[in-house]
């Protein structure tokens, strides 16, 4: 699955893990995405949709 969400571009980030010992090494934080039936312009698709733009309701869902 794409981890990328479709309506507001929101991707992966990198950064660095740290240890007590202050040892680093890197990780990734991915968003929450989910791949939904949505309208987008006035077609029902499938899309790769982060959480929080469903819960804001920038995406109307199909049924």
């Amino acid at each position: 699955m794409s981890s990328y969400c479709e309506i507001c571009h929101k991707g992966e980030m990198s950064g660095m893990n740290v240890s007590h010992s202050h040892l680093k090494t890197k990780r990734k934080w991915k968003p929450n995405i989910q791949r939904v039936r949505a309208i987008v312009d006035g077609e029902i698709k499938r899309v790769n949709v982060c959480t929080r733009c469903l819960r804001s309701g920038k995406v109307q869902r199909a049924i």
